[in-house]
């Protein structure tokens, strides 16, 4: 189970990592492979590289379910 505060929106992948039990790498490539984190999405449409993926409430709780199931 994740618990974060209700008012929270916005996650970076740091936090998503700490929450899940995940590596930072894992998580962008399962982030990457699932389409989930709009950060990064928002900076390949402007050209630029993005450095961080930022996640909804939404993205986290996708992921949360997913991992378990991918990791085994």
């Amino acid at each position: 189970m994740v618990r974060v505060r209700a008012s929270q929106k916005w996650f970076t992948e740091e936090e998503v990592s700490r929450l899940l039990s995940i590596g930072v790498d894992e998580l962008r490539s399962l982030a990457r492979n699932k389409h989930v984190g709009i950060f990064e999405k928002a900076a390949e449409a402007a050209g630029v590289t993005a450095e961080r993926l930022l996640f909804t409430l939404s993205d986290l709780m996708i992921l949360s379910v997913l991992w378990p199931k991918i990791q085994h």
